[in-house]
């Protein structure tokens, strides 16, 4: 009989008795399935890894769950029970916790001579958990199943609850599930009758004072990017990291996926040049329960065995973060990432991870990476697009990082600590932009955000409205994400601080702001088309020319930190599109006054944006890494 040793918390779980691996590597070469020096080597990596050797054997060697099952529960002198031919006990789930049942990875199955029978896929789990199990449920008895078997049994007996958990993990006042649609639609169209009203009556002044209002904010964020950019360009080279761990931690990466079918065979392909140990690698792909088109897509392909696809049961809503809340509770790693369908991280990236969390400080909670476009070249849109991220992860956000200030995550290649993001309730839900929602949380309860020098390749949005769509869903929540923080301002300045409470309204209120009063700023575009501007008859000429100037100053710092940007991207040859960012940014505005209609019609909306649709000229399918772009412009270019 196997003998486990009992270790307590989550921090001790990877902790496997040798005596453990040598049995179940041995029997499994016993049987033949593998060579007695594969055998070895299983559990000299399993010992060197911190894993149990039956990831080993079922990551590395391919020997089947099933396998593994029926030789541990030999070993222990237990059943081995598939719970989906012999249901559990619901009321015993219910008593255990579902979220419980996965974390720990036991199943209360059912109560049988004088015992409750828990099921496992580790026995190792059962001995950690006894005290638990008997306080709960008084004698119980060990039996074994397989990892798949328990969650899918945990699953379609408690889909409800772990549906509704998904849903309202994040505490009410930190959530916009409550947000009154009705009340809000109300608000906009008084507003938008005073404005017509006042526009009437005094058409100067308003102007006049939204200007003012424009060109307060357009410094303001001007001064922030300003201050990005000298951070950046004075930027050290980053050292090498001081410590390397012991041992690798688990990563967990969840990639949320709606109706793919384009890109799935490129994604499969990306990932499988992952580096990583295959024993500590856990890729969750998280599909829709109706989402027919990406299941029938994956169900003609063979995943890896360090791949699972988690199907996301229906619910009252459809957005990315209820899915990667419902995902969560099946992970595996200490570590929780995202990826998004399209990326192609680079190969050493979850190393980069493992290393930076390993010398970061404790308050640390999330590492987030740049990300890049693989298909710049495509187009006018594609190019434009290239550049505003290459200035937001390369300038911007480092900057708000130097400075002390809130980072807004991006959506996609963002680390966690698992125990932290749990602390937090997850993702808000209903947060149609649930990654800056998630910074500036992460902000308030005390934890940093720090960037590291990975990168991951996405495709970016290169048809109009598309990109419009794409667009208004981030900014609806903007303003929602700003709406649920500043219910309580005081509480906000005492979360946050002064200095990052004043961060805050720049980087929410203001970039708002400077959407919806564009076409206000874009006025000053008249001066030097030979046109009269509406101020200039009411302004002296000092104050009218100091607002022109301050918007052209902006606008040179927004070309600075562009070139940065692009710089430290090595894509300098899209330099001299960024001066074409001005017939860009309109599209910015459209896309403003459609999220701020859905924040009154639909706040909860998620606009899905397809993938797959400009691949790279010579990107053919199966490729790891797109063509690069040219050094230089070529023709056409």
């Amino acid at each position: 009989m196997l003998h486990f040793d009992q270790t307590k918390g989550r921090a001790d779980a990877r902790r496997v008795p040798h005596g453990c691996n040598r049995c179940l590597s041995d029997e499994v070469a016993a049987r033949g399935l593998i060579s007695i020096a594969d055998a070895q080597a299983a559990q000299r990596m399993a010992v060197q890894q911190g894993v149990h050797v039956a990831d080993v054997l079922g990551r590395d060697y391919r020997i089947s769950d099933y396998t593994i099952a029926a030789i541990l529960a030999d070993a222990a002198q237990s059943q081995l029970i598939n719970p989906l031919e012999q249901p559990p006990d619901e009321n015993l789930i219910a008593a255990y916790g579902p979220a419980n049942c996965l974390k720990d990875g036991l199943l209360p199955w059912r109560r049988m001579g004088g015992a409750c029978i828990v099921l496992t896929a580790r026995p190792d789990h059962f001995t950690r958990h006894r005290t638990r199990l008997s306080d709960c449920f008084g004698h119980v008895r060990m039996a074994v199943t397989t990892e798949e078997q328990l969650h899918r049994a945990v699953q379609k007996h408690c889909d409800r609850d772990l549906v509704k958990r998904a849903e309202s993990k994040v505490a009410d006042h930190e959530s916009c599930r409550h947000w009154d649609a009705g009340f809000a639609l109300w608000i906009a169209l008084c507003v938008a009758l005073v404005g017509i009203a006042s526009l009437i009556l005094a058409p100067t002044t308003v102007f006049a004072i939204f200007t003012a209002w424009a060109i307060l904010t357009l410094c303001l964020n001007a001064m922030l990017k300003g201050a990005a950019a000298y951070l950046g360009w004075r930027e050290a080279p980053q050292e090498a990291a001081l410590v390397t761990p012991a041992r690798l931690p688990v990563i967990t990466v969840l990639v949320p996926l709606y109706n793919e079918t384009a890109i799935a065979e490129h994604l499969l392909t990306r990932l499988k040049a992952l580096d990583y140990p295959r024993a500590l690698l856990d890729i969750c792909l998280v599909l829709e329960a109706d989402d027919q088109t990406t299941r029938d897509t994956l169900g003609r392909t063979t995943l890896p065995t360090w791949m699972r696809a988690i199907v996301v049961p229906k619910g009252t809503i459809k957005t990315k973060p209820r899915a990667l809340n419902y995902a969560l509770d099946f992970a595996r790693g200490s570590i929780i990432g995202i990826w998004d369908a399209e990326d192609g991280p680079a190969p050493d990236q979850l190393h980069v991870v493992a290393h930076s969390f390993a010398n970061a400080a404790p308050d640390v909670a999330c590492l987030q990476g740049t990300l890049d476009y693989y298909n710049a070249g495509s187009n006018w849109l594609t190019r434009c697009f290239t550049i505003e991220y290459a200035s937001w992860f390369r300038v911007i956000l480092p900057g708000l990082a130097k400075l002390g200030l809130v980072v807004p995550l991006g959506g996609t290649t963002l680390f966690f600590r698992r125990e932290i993001l749990e602390e937090l309730g997850g993702w808000d839900a209903h947060n149609v932009t649930e990654d800056a929602d998630l910074g500036v949380r992460l902000a308030r309860h005390g934890y940093r955000t720090a960037l590291i020098d990975t990168v991951t390749e996405e495709e970016a949005n290169g048809r109009a409205w598309p990109w419009v769509k794409q667009r208004s869903r981030w900014l609806k929540g903007y303003a929602i994400t700003y709406g649920v923080h500043i219910r309580s301002p005081s509480k906000l300045w005492r979360d946050l601080g002064a200095w990052r409470f004043f961060g805050f309204q720049v980087l929410f209120l203001g970039t708002l702001s400077q959407f919806v009063l564009a076409p206000i700023l874009w006025s000053f575009w008249l001066i030097p088309l030979g046109l009269d501007h509406p101020l200039r008859p009411v302004l002296a000429p000092w104050a009218f020319w100091t607002l022109a100037g301050l918007f052209l100053m902006s606008e040179v710092i927004g070309f600075v930190a562009a070139t940065i940007g692009l710089r430290k991207a090595r894509k300098p040859w899209l330099i001299k599109w960024a001066l074409t960012l001005q017939a860009y940014f309109p599209l910015g505005a459209l896309a403003a006054y459609k999220g701020l209609w859905e924040l009154a019609r639909k706040p909860f909306y998620w606009d899905k944006t397809a993938h797959g649709v400009l691949l790279p000229k010579g990107w053919k399918a199966g490729a790891i890494q797109p063509p690069p772009p040219p050094l230089h412009p070529v023709s056409g270019e």
